[in-house]
């Protein structure tokens, strides 16, 4: 068996986990509390109001009664778990902790001898033997198909491949992943080998052909696999890869003439992918488990294709907030550049995927345009999706609004609140890269890190008030190592920065693949400085998204800013900002839990306005929001969105 630094070696950078990340952030650390104190807590309490957890107690035996909700309903305990899992590597918790056990015995319980786990069929299957039972007087309730297998009816179970079967299993293994590494308890590991083992004994060269309706089990067969070593993992995740595209798909998605099988990206082989298309998260989970295939393979048609498909997504698809999918027909995309604003879906979910997705490319290639990414989703797109409360979730997030749009609580279909539930504590995940030679800075948020290198480790503490302010103080503690690179992202909307090291200005500085790089060797106590300018800037959308010409979006730093009508008594959608118009900003502590606001003169100097930033809008009394506003005259330059 090949070691894991062996099997990544076509990974330019090694993920550093957060457990070797501390939040002292000002503007995350909040978000990570409210995270455990409300949105964790609201999860596990639906999930138990709506039947979520019950229903495994009824596929166990250990109820009465029939399934309750949605058939895929099981991930989202899976993902409410992997929240858990996460919050306890963090911040141990033991009543938190025993809550998960209860759980886990639960879902333990409702496994099937053979493996099989997913509540609905089990559920389903007992009530449909029930009613095949013949009566004592013969009468079969007239149920023409009950003499099937000798008085039972069909077996259901992997029958629909849009049924959500390995979507559940893959949420499932990234739970059991997430709490053994957070515990060190196996049982539901065990649970999510097992139900691997069944899958196994199916589907895989030489037997069952299946193209899953929803990607997901593939990227978490790759986490399965980095965890236990088993290489059979990732390589039945390279398997459903390449079933993709053959014709082999079967069931409601590939017989709804309105979808097909682009709806899943099942309309043509991996490697022939040249855009994309169909349901925005299917897409972000199937590219992210491909990016980490071509990890550990090095296949080039998949590297070919990745790169094809973020030019596609970044360039044509993506929206200033990071989020994409612009319809709720089929909840993806449509054709390039179709990016209506105020029927703009942007499923939260979607953007969560295009961190993840953004992340694996960005180890990939070691480039920071990758990073960007991963940063305008996560304070624009994915932030937007929870309310500052925490217990309050957008499934949708338009950029445009006429009051009626809020978050809720919860939704029948409620994929997103829990997506939000395993992500928020996780961030730590995306802060730093590394290789041998030296270490990536990707985010810049107040805490610290420890990441190794190719001779020992190397300890960062980062002391900033990102992303109000550009200025970021980093001190590097090297122990057992000091010739290294720092590789430090000079963020794609900053037009200027500046660098000192131990107080010393960098006046010759080296940029690498979106990187400043300083080469030295370090010793304890060693101090960068960076400033990066963060002026307002206006952000010009393509001219080919018809939706936004002749309009402005204003942005500051990584963060995307509206007008909300609480802020601003005029009609927010014939408001007109002329391109001239000069921006003051100010820090509000009071305001929305503490923002930068954006504050201006329009309209000949008679109309005061005030922005602030898009995740921040809807916390308040109900009213409008625009991103897109119009503009007074044509821009002399042009930006992409």
């Amino acid at each position: 068996m090949k070691s894991m630094n062996e099997q990544t070696v076509f990974r330019k950078l090694n993920h550093v986990p957060f457990t070797q990340v501390t939040i002292e952030d000002a503007f995350w650390a909040p978000r990570v509390r409210a995270h455990k104190q409300a949105a964790l807590k609201a999860c596990i309490e639906k999930c138990e109001e709506t039947g979520r957890i019950s229903n495994f107690e009824k596929a166990a035996g250990l109820l009465e009664g029939g399934f309750q909700g949605i058939y895929f309903d099981d991930s989202d305990v899976y993902k409410v778990l992997e929240g858990i899992a996460y919050s306890l590597m963090s911040i141990p918790d033991p009543e938190l902790e025993r809550k998960a056990d209860e759980i886990i015995d639960k879902i333990a319980a409702a496994q099937e001898k053979d493996g099989y786990l997913m509540a609905y069929f089990t559920i389903k299957e007992r009530e449909r033997n029930a009613a095949a039972k013949p009566e004592p007087n013969g009468d079969n309730g007239g149920d023409n198909n009950a003499g099937n297998h000798s008085g039972q009816w069909p077996d259901q179970k992997w029958t629909d491949m849009a049924m959500h079967e390995m979507y559940c299993a893959g949420h499932l293994i990234e739970a059991a992943v997430a709490y053994k590494q957070a515990t060190g308890k196996r049982k539901l590991l065990d649970v999510a080998c097992r139900l691997v083992d069944h899958i196994e004994s199916l589907f895989g060269p030489g037997k069952r052909h299946w193209v899953e309706g929803h990607q997901e089990i593939e990227l978490a067969l790759i986490k399965l696999y980095h965890e236990t070593g088993e290489e059979r993992y990732w390589k039945l995740a390279q398997w459903l890869i390449e079933e993709r595209g053959h014709g082999h798909g079967a069931g409601y998605i590939w017989d709804n003439k309105d979808w097909g099988p682009a709806y899943c990206q099942d309309d043509k082989p991996v490697r022939e992918l040249t855009g994309v298309s169909g349901h925005a998260v299917r897409a972000m989970y199937y590219y992210a488990a491909v990016a980490d295939v071509a990890a550990l393979t090095g296949d080039q048609g998949y590297l070919a294709a990745l790169d094809r498909l973020w030019d596609s997504v970044v360039n044509r698809n993506m929206y200033i907030t990071g989020g994409i999918g612009p319809s709720k027909h089929n909840e993806g995309f449509t054709e390039d550049y179709d990016m209506p604003n105020d029927t703009a879906y942007c499923e939260t979910c979607a953007s969560i995927g295009m961190v993840l997705w953004n992340h694996r490319m960005n180890l990939l290639h070691g480039d920071g345009k990758y990073a960007d990414v991963v940063e305008r989703a996560m304070y624009n797109g994915v932030l937007a999706g929870v309310s500052l409360t925490g217990d309050k979730f957008f499934y949708v997030n338009p950029l445009s609004s006429d009051g009626s749009h809020h978050r809720v609580a919860w939704f029948d279909c409620s994929c997103c609140p829990t997506n939000i539930a395993r992500f928020i504590p996780s961030i730590g995940s995306y802060v730093y890269a590394a290789d041998d030679q030296g270490v990536n800075v990707n985010l810049y948020l107040a805490g610290t890190g420890t990441v190794a290198v190719k001779e020992g480790q190397v300890q960062f503490r980062q002391i900033t008030h990102y992303p109000w302010e550009g200025s970021v103080h980093i001190t590097i503690d090297p122990q057992g190592v000091s010739d290294f690179a720092v590789r430090l992202r000079y963020p794609g909307w900053c037009k200027c920065a500046k660098l000192s090291v131990n107080g010393v200005p960098v006046s010759e500085i080296s940029v690498e693949k979106g990187y400043f790089v300083l080469r030295r060797q370090w010793k304890a106590g060693d101090a960068i400085a960076i400033q990066f300018d963060m002026p307002v800037e206006r952000v010009y959308a393509h001219p080919k998204v018809k939706a936004n010409n002749g309009k402005v979006a204003l942005q500051r730093g990584p963060l995307v800013y509206c007008l909300e009508q609480t802020d601003n008594p005029f009609d927010l959608k014939t408001f007109s900002l002329p391109a001239e118009t000069r921006f003051i900003t100010e820090h509000k502590p009071d305001l929305l839990d503490g923002v930068t606001v954006i504050q201006g003169i329009a309209e000949n100097g008679g109309v005061q306005f005030t922005a602030i930033p898009y995740y921040a809008w809807d916390n308040r009394e109900p009213g409008g929001m625009e991103v897109w506003l119009r503009e007074t005259r044509n821009p002399l330059s042009l930006y992409t969105s």
